[in-house]
C-alpha cells in the first residue's frame, strides 16, 4: 500500500499496517473529527482521527521508529469517541483521557488482535504499554510524534503555518536515544509558539468552546431521554447526529441548530454567556546545547515569556459572549 499524506508526503507501508489501515477500527476514525464540535461551526475544521493516526504513524517512520511503533501509533487513538474530547465534558471527566479508560476494551473486542496475530505480534506486547515507544509518546513538556503531529497538522490545514515552515521543522529534529528533541534554539521556538497557537489559539477559540458547550449539552441531554446510549459514542461523529435527529425531540432539535456556521461569539470577560477552562497544555522541548540536552526554557527569553503567557490565558479560561447563533 502506498500511503501519501500531505504533510510527510509518499510512504510504502507494510503488510501488517495495510491490513490494520484497512480494517473497521482504523476506517471508523474518518467519520470522527480531532476537534470535536469544531466542524459544526466552522466547516474548515474538519481534521479527522484518521488523517492524525496515520500521520503519527508515518512521523515514527520518517524517524527512524520501528514496525512495532508504527503499529502503536497507528492505533493509540483507535478508542476515541464520537466527536473526540466532548466526551470529556459530557462525563465531566477533567482529566479528558476518558478514550484511554476504555483503549483496552476497545482493542480487545475487535479485529485488532487476529490481525497482528497473523503477523507474529501479540497485541498485548505492542499496544498496552506505551513506555517502550519514545517517538510515540513522551510526557509533556517534551516532544513525541503524538503531540507534534496533532500540531503542525491542524495548525498546516487551518492556514496557520506553511508546508515550507513544516518541512524545515522536521528537517531539523534529531533522535537521541529514541527519543525527538529540536536540534537548535531557533526550531524549538517556532514549535512552541507554533504548539501554543494549537492549543491556546485554537483550542481556546471562543467559537470551539461555544461549540463544545453546546455539543456538550445536547449530548448530556440525549443520554438522560434515552435517545443515546453510551455504546453509541464508539461509533461515528455523524451517526449519532442522525441518531438525535431522528428522535424528532423539539428540546434537542433547536439545540441543534445553535450549532451552524453562521453563528457569532466573542471574548468578553465583563458580559460573559459561558466561560470554560481547558486542560492546562505547556511544552518545553530540550534541546542539543554544548552536548548536553537542555530545556529550552533555560536558554531562551521568549520561551519563558510564551509559556507565561500561555498558562495565564489557560488558567483564566475563556469567556465567551454569543452575539448570534
Amino acid at each position: 500500500m502506498i500511503i501519501f499524506d500531505k504533510i510527510y508526503g509518499k510512504f510504502e507501508v507494510d503488510s501488517v499496517l495495510e491490513e490494520l489501515i484497512l480494517s473497521e477500527p482504523i476506517q471508523r476514525l474518518k467519520g470522527i473529527h480531532q476537534g470535536g464540535a469544531s466542524y459544526l461551526v466552522n466547516e474548515k475544521w474538519n481534521v479527522t482521527r484518521f488523517d492524525h493516526s496515520i500521520g503519527v504513524m508515518l512521523l515514527i517512520r520518517k524517524l527512524g521508529g520501528t514496525v512495532e511503533e508504527q503499529i502503536a501509533g497507528l492505533l493509540h487513538d483507535v478508542s476515541h469517541t464520537a466527536f473526540s474530547h466532548v466526551i470529556d465534558f459530557v462525563f465531566e471527566n477533567k482529566e479528558e483521557d476518558y478514550h484511554e479508560k476504555m483503549y483496552s476494551s476497545v482493542v480487545e473486542n475487535s479485529e485488532i488482535p487476529t490481525i497482528l496475530a497473523k503477523y507474529d505480534y501479540k497485541y498485548e506486547d505492542i499496544l498496552f504499554d506505551d513506555t517502550k515507544w519514545t517517538l510515540l509518546e513522551q510526557p509533556a513538556p517534551e516532544l513525541c510524534a503524538d503531540r507534534v503531529d496533532y500540531t503542525l497538522r491542524d495548525m498546516y490545514v487551518y492556514g496557520n503555518i506553511s508546508l515550507d515552515e513544516v518541512n524545515r521543522f522536521l528537517q531539523n529534529l534529531t533522535v537521541v536515544e529514541g527519543k525527538m528533541y529540536p536540534q537548535n534554539i531557533e526550531i524549538a521556538e517556532w514549535f512552541v509558539k507554533t504548539y501554543y497557537k494549537e492549543v491556546i489559539d485554537f483550542f481556546m477559540d471562543p467559537l470551539n468552546i461555544y461549540g463544545y458547550d453546546i455539543l456538550a449539552k445536547i449530548l448530556k441531554l440525549s443520554l438522560e431521554k434515552n435517545i443515546l446510549n453510551p455504546k453509541d459514542f464508539l461509533g461515528k461523529d455523524d451517526e449519532l447526529l442522525m441518531k438525535i435527529k431522528s428522535s424528532k425531540d423539539k428540546e434537542l432539535l433547536g439545540l441543534l441548530r445553535k450549532l451552524n456556521p453562521n453563528v457569532q461569539v466573542r471574548e468578553d470577560r465583563e458580559n460573559y454567556h459561558l466561560h470554560r477552562k481547558n486542560k492546562l497544555r505547556v511544552i518545553d522541548p530540550s534541546v542539543l546545547n554544548d552536548g548536553k540536552l537542555t530545556p529550552v526554557s533555560e536558554l531562551s527569553e521568549k520561551i519563558r515569556i510564551m509559556r507565561n503567557t500561555a498558562y495565564e490565558k489557560a488558567t483564566r479560561g475563556m469567556y465567551v459572549r454569543i452575539l448570534s447563533n
